[in-house]
């Protein structure tokens, strides 16, 4: 995606433009995937996921690969992405899906989601926006999870001795990783650095934390 660069100003407009564009065959429908994040389901395998009627929240579900995978463990699921055309693809490929698929701002949640889900999954989406879009959707996305609830962040890592990305992505920090706890008074549970099996080589972070029981949000 490097060469293209979200708007500061219009961030919205930038993802709606790559999904129509990958919609009506004039480049490669951005990010599709033919299953789950391999890194997600690894997850949720040796972590012996089960969703037992929770409410779970996809952030930036794209084409709702990851959301359907997150709805099959049992979750009741939400999913949202800001491109009406990414949103409409994911309803015309599920039909018959039971994931709530709506449009949404990462900039701009609803109140309604505030403390409201037990799982949030944010999956390489923060790291497509450029500063300060990027702290703010950091900030935004911990205070979603509710107490007892549990925040898992994947992201490519930032390598220091790499050449400044130009982005997009611009590859996280270990500082805009711990960010996502503070907004919402998380703890870490796990926190690695892995080198990613299903992709390219590059070094991911797979980041889980949780809302403690007593946080009275």
């Amino acid at each position: 995606m490097s060469g293209t660069h979200p708007a500061a100003d219009d961030p919205a407009g930038w993802f709606e433009r790559v999904y129509a564009e990958g919609a009506g065959g004039r480049r490669a429908m951005p990010w599709d995937q033919a299953g789950p994040f391999g890194m997600l389901r690894e997850w949720a395998r040796v972590r012996e996921v089960r969703g037992g009627g929770r409410r779970a929240l996809v952030v930036g579900c794209g084409l709702g690969r990851d959301a359907e995978f997150i709805a099959g463990l049992g979750f009741d699921t939400d999913a949202f992405d800001i491109s009406a055309t990414a949103i409409r693809t994911a309803r015309s490929r599920f039909p018959d899906s039971s994931v709530r698929y709506q449009i949404a701002d990462l900039l701009n949640p609803p109140p309604e989601w505030d403390a409201a889900f037990d799982l949030v999954v944010e999956s390489h989406t923060v790291q497509a926006l450029p500063e300060p879009l990027r702290s703010e959707a950091i900030a935004n996305v911990g205070p979603m999870v509710r107490p007892g609830g549990t925040l898992i962040v994947f992201a490519a890592v930032h390598d220091a001795a790499a050449v400044p990305s130009q982005g997009p992505p611009w590859p996280l920090t270990r500082t805009e990783i711990d960010a996502f706890a503070a907004a919402a008074g998380l703890v870490p549970v796990d926190i690695e650095e892995l080198e990613d099996p299903d992709g390219p080589p590059v070094h991911r972070w797979r980041a889980e934390f949780r809302r403690p029981e007593s946080d009275q949000a």
